[in-house]
Order: structure tokens, then sequence, then C-alpha cells
């Protein structure tokens, strides 16, 4: 069985802002029955009893929405509760929750502290920014809660990273966005394009254009760049880094097939991917269906393939091995069906990766020769005899051509 993770809706859509952006409102259509969403203990339990018996490196739990902190604080004690009732020994536990913060105290604080979640916040900007887009059900802006969240955060020592949306409200102020996270010692970013459709193909308001994307991604490589890579966190970048270094793709947008996790509404319905919720690609139940059978899905397999059907001119791309066609909620919106549609973005990834990659190449290899001088100090601390014969005789792994001693070795 290959490794997957959980992407988890406990509350579906149901949310106490009213982002115009949010992408995920809408799925409020698949469960008209009721108008209040929230995942019972049975369907709780049945989850994570059934995904922890399943063979995994690590067992990661997403939380999300909508919001998903209307569940309150005690359903999330029950949730690790229950990962400890059924984790095997030297099982590995992770969970992560991405929340607007409106709804953050000490309490929940205190929890997610004691049990090492790490938290993402929704936060796009300095307080006129981010409440361009973000309010509440009244039309108030919600900036001063986030704020008031953070600082709730930072005193019980749990982690969390900003998620920034890139929309209108912000794509053109990549450098007033990087400054005011600067300032406020923000340095785990995330930065997501806002693209959403209308049933005519149409980009909605909100939404970004490929060239203001490479052009905003720009700005923020030309600064960290020069500065920064040592201190600030930008999660795009690292997946870059991660495969230039590893040959690891560990973001699904770059990666070559979509059966990466699974999303679990509130009711157990599975689907395989939370930009495509939708009738058509529930996969099943987790009350009905075993993990193995979701997983042998051709439905399933299907959609993780189309990933790989990109457009004829991807294929001829210099920067294809990175960015694979993008993802699919990019290539397949409104009416167009079919994965072989060049992705809305397409302009800016080009742009973005004609800009940054030089820099990026010679990042990897910095870090690389780094790793190489770490091995170094750590022979020579084991076995200084063994090292000397090394860095005498051996070529310098880098690939530099040159004595390890006179290479890499030097430190």
């Amino acid at each position: 069985m290959k490794p997957f993770s959980l992407l988890i809706k406990p509350a579906s859509a149901d949310c106490n802002l009213r982002c115009e952006h949010c992408f995920y409102l809408d799925r409020l259509e698949l469960y008209p029955e009721s108008k209040i969403h929230r995942m019972s203990e049975e369907t709780l339990e049945r989850m994570i009893a059934s995904f922890m018996s399943t063979p995994q490196p690590q067992y990661a739990f997403g939380w999300q929405g909508g919001e998903p902190t209307l569940m309150g604080v005690e359903f999330f004690r029950k949730a690790t509760k229950l990962q400890e009732k059924y984790g095997k020994n030297g099982a590995v536990v992770s969970n992560g929750l991405q929340t607007n913060a409106q709804l953050i105290d000490d309490e929940f604080a205190d929890h997610f502290a004691k049990y090492k979640f790490l938290l993402g916040i929704s936060l796009d900007g300095p307080e006129a920014i981010h409440n361009f887009y973000r309010k509440d059900l009244s039309g108030r802006g919600s900036h001063a809660q986030v704020m008031k969240a953070v600082d709730t955060l930072e005193k019980h020592n749990v982690e969390f990273n900003i998620l920034s949306l890139a929309s209108a409200a912000n794509v053109n102020k990549p450098k007033e966005l990087y400054e005011y996270y600067q300032e406020h010692g923000f340095n785990f970013l995330q930065f997501i394009p806002c693209v959403e459709f209308d049933n005519h193909n149409k980009p909605l308001p909100f939404s970004i254009t490929g060239k203001q994307w490479g052009e905003f991604l720009c700005e923020i490589f030309d600064i960290w760049i020069k500065k920064d890579t040592r201190k600030v966190s930008i999660r795009f970048f690292d997946s870059i880094m991660a495969l230039l270094v590893d040959n690891v793709r560990n973001i699904c947008h770059i990666g070559r097939n979509c059966c990466q996790y699974f999303v679990v509404e509130h009711n157990g319905d599975v689907y395989p991917c939370d930009f495509f919720v939708n009738q058509e690609l529930k996969l099943g139940n987790i009350c009905e269906t075993s993990w193995e059978e979701l997983q042998e899905s051709p439905l399933y397999k299907h959609f993780g393939a189309d990933k790989a059907k990109w457009q004829s001119k991807c294929a001829k791309c210099e920067f294809l091995s990175i960015c694979s066609g993008d993802c699919l909620k990019h290539r397949i919106y409104g009416t167009i069906t079919t994965p072989e549609n060049l992705s809305w973005l397409c302009e800016g990834w080009e742009m973005f990766y004609r800009h940054s990659l030089p820099g990026f190449k010679k990042l990897a290899e910095e870090i690389k020769k780094e790793r190489i001088r770490e091995e170094a100090r750590q022979m020579a601390a084991k076995n200084p005899q063994a090292f000397q014969h090394a860095e005498r005789n051996t070529p310098c792994p880098c690939g530099s051509g040159k004595k390890f001693k006179k290479c890499c070795g030097r430190f």
C-alpha cells in the first residue's frame, strides 16, 4: 500500500467568515439536507481507527474547512485521544490545521501546543489588504482577531506558518507583504495563487493572471535570495530546493501523479482532492469503504494519472521537469474538462522559473557542499585516520574533479 495522508473537513464548508474569494463555500451544495455540518464521534473514530491500521511511515492528519475550529476544542481532544488509542508503539502522528484564527483562544492553543499541532494562519497582509476580502458575516474585517490569535499562539509556543492568498487585493504588492511579515517575525510563509472562474471560463474579479503571478513570485524571490535563504522558509521555494538537492517532489502541483492524499468530508465521504470535491469524483465513504479499496479505485487512479496528461506545449517546455504542467485546478475549470488544457498560470510559471532557476541551482550546490563538509566533520571526529586518508586520496563527492582535501574537505 502506498503512503497517503488525510485532509479532513470536519465542519465541511461551514465558516464564521464570508471571504469573497473562498473556493470551498459552494461545496455546501453537496449536503443541502442540513444547514450545519459537523463530523460525528462515530465517523471521527472510524476514520482514525481505519487510517491508523494501515502501514504508514507517518500518520498525517490535516484539518481544514470551511473553518475546522468551529468543531470546538473538545472535538480535537477526542481526536488526539483516538490517535493515542489506535496508534501502535512507535507510530509517528502529525496534525496540521488551517484556520482563519477567529476562534483561537488559550484553551485551543494549550491543546495544540501539547500535541504539537502545526497551524496554518490565513493572513493576506496588512490590515487594509487582508480585510479587503476576508470579512465576517456582518461585513467586518477579520485582521485584528487574527493578530490577537497570533499573540495567543506565540504565548503557548504553538508552531504556525502564514498562508497568504495572492489575489487581486495584494498581488501587485509583494514587497509590502514580505516586509510586513518580516516586521512581525513571520519567517514561515506560504503563497497560494487565487484563481477561480465562472461557468463561462472567465476569471472572477478577485482572481489573478499568470503574468501577475509570475511578477509576484519574481519580486518575492529577489528579496529572499539576497539575504533570507537561511532565515525565511517559503514553502514553494523549499520544495524547489528539495527537488534540486534531494530529487524529492514534496508538494502536489509539481508532482507527476495526483494520487497523494484523500479528502474526508464531515460525513465520511471521500474525494481525491479538495479542489475537486464534487459528486462525480466521490470515491466512497470511510464507513463503508476500506482505504485499500479507495486507493485501488479506478476513479482515483484515473484522476491521479490526469496530472501527467499535459498540453502538447508543455512537452516542449524546458521547465516541465519542475512544473509538471501545474495543478489540475488551473487546467480543468468551468466547462473545460480535459487535463490537456494549458494552465491558466503558465505564463507566470515560465517567467518565474526563467528568472529564478539560476539562483536556486547555485543555492542547491552550496547546500550540497555544506552537507559534504558536515559529513567530513563527523567522519574526522569519529575516525581521524580514515578521514586523513580520504582527504588525501578521494575525489570530492561534489563532482568538481578535485581531490577532497582541496575542495569540500577544506574546513
